[in-house]
């Protein structure tokens, strides 16, 4: 053989044997996935947000919130066609019902009442969705073992899809605050409103405390996505994961309102979860807010330990 014959099929060897000591599932992968997993670009953090919010799932999730706060201000858009002010609800007293009430004065209430009305729901379902799938979808896709080589170990990742699922309940929560003050401002006319509490507040003091509620609203999404990251350390299918979170959420939500259970109701996590309107009260009322905060904070510890316990015991095989 030539110099020259050598020289070319050296390259070749040195790429062969590159290849080789991939492992074969990486081999099969393509490069775009491979860097992203066995490369830090930015932090292990920036990648699994950019990661998560560019799933069409997650952006179909984040669409439904939005579209929420648009029905809503229609129908009642709609409903008050003909001059009217009534939409139901009553004054005084928390929740959807009494912010509905206000609307067709103050476009802000939408704000309220799209908050109210996405929380049992739709906003924990979505949160479960994402947490549930936050591990076992990894292992589901056979990247779970890719993702804890250096410098990510278990611990590390744990903590990073939690960050993860935390920054999308913040989010959607602001996805929902953000389209109903939107569309309440188009509907709606603006201005000083009226607390629950019968006082009136100005415009911005009214923008500050939609904020504070916002705020609230996904800090009382953190025992949800502490208790669906745990479920997702429990089995290798995402789908069976997210499907368990989202059928806990709803039982818990059934046995909320079964008042023969009224012992235990005020440990379940959906509790207090309407206790942000207290923040619409002149002086608000701050008892209901901080046990639901409490009890997040609980679930969290708890939950969050346990998926810890199971996640760094666990053998890894995908």
């Amino acid at each position: 053989m030539s110099q020259a014959e050598v020289q070319a099929s050296a390259p070749k060897g040195r790429e062969a044997a590159s290849d080789v000591r991939l492992p074969p599932r990486e081999r099969d992968q393509p490069q775009q996935t491979v860097s992203r997993r066995t490369t830090v670009r930015g932090t292990l953090f920036g990648n699994e947000l950019l990661t998560t919010f560019r799933r069409w799932r997650t952006l179909a999730l984040l669409g439904v919130l939005a579209a929420v706060p648009i029905l809503i201000g229609i129908a009642i858009k709609i409903e008050t066609g003909d001059g009217s002010s009534g939409v139901g609800g009553g004054p005084g007293g928390g929740g959807g019902p009494a912010f509905i009430s206000q609307i067709t004065n103050n476009g802000l209430f939408l704000v309220f009442t799209a908050l109210a009305a996405t929380l049992p729901f739709f906003l924990p379902m979505a949160i479960g969705v994402i947490a549930g799938d936050a591990i076992a979808g990894e292992a589901s896709a056979g990247t779970l073992r890719y993702l804890l080589v250096a410098p990510a170990g278990r611990t590390r990742l744990l903590l990073t899809k939690y960050a993860t699922t935390l920054t999308f309940c913040l989010v959607a929560t602001l996805v929902v605050a953000l389209s109903a003050l939107t569309v309440g401002a188009l509907l709606f006319p603006l201005g000083d409103l009226m607390t629950i509490s019968g006082t009136s507040i100005s415009f911005t003091e009214g923008l500050g405390r939609a904020l504070l509620i916002a705020l609230v609203v996904a800090a009382s999404l953190i025992g949800v996505a502490a208790l669906g990251l745990f479920i997702s350390t429990l089995t290798s299918s995402g789908i069976a994961a997210m499907a368990t979170t989202v059928g806990l959420l709803i039982t818990v939500q059934i046995l909320d309102q079964i008042p023969q259970l009224h012992a235990l109701q005020p440990y379940f996590f959906s509790h207090y979860w309407l206790s942000f309107a207290d923040l619409m009260r002149e002086p608000v009322y701050w008892d209901d807010l901080v046990k639901n905060l409490g009890i997040q904070a609980v679930y969290a510890a708890v939950f969050g330990s346990a998926a810890w316990a199971r996640f760094t015991t666990k053998d890894i095989t995908a």
